[in-house]
């Protein structure tokens, strides 16, 4: 395996990981059990740019491990 490769997918992991869990922060347990009803409500301002770098985010690890697979063949 190319050690960039797997530098890189490591820090993307983190990466994503980190974006996840701050997506998580504000919900409670109420959100668990269906007593939040944020999933109706639109995202806006810092919210939606989270989304979109953790989809970002997403996408790369996808494309590292596919390039990494394929390069090991």
């Amino acid at each position: 395996m190319n050690p960039i490769l797997a530098i890189g997918q490591i820090i993307l992991s983190v990466a994503l990981m980190v974006a996840i869990l701050m997506q998580a922060q504000g919900t409670g347990l109420s959100g668990t059990f269906g007593g939040d009803s944020s999933v109706y409500r639109s995202r806006r301002g810092i919210e939606r740019r989270l989304w979109q770098f953790t989809i970002v985010l997403m996408v790369l690890f996808v494309i590292f491990a596919l390039v990494s697979f394929a390069s090991q063949g």
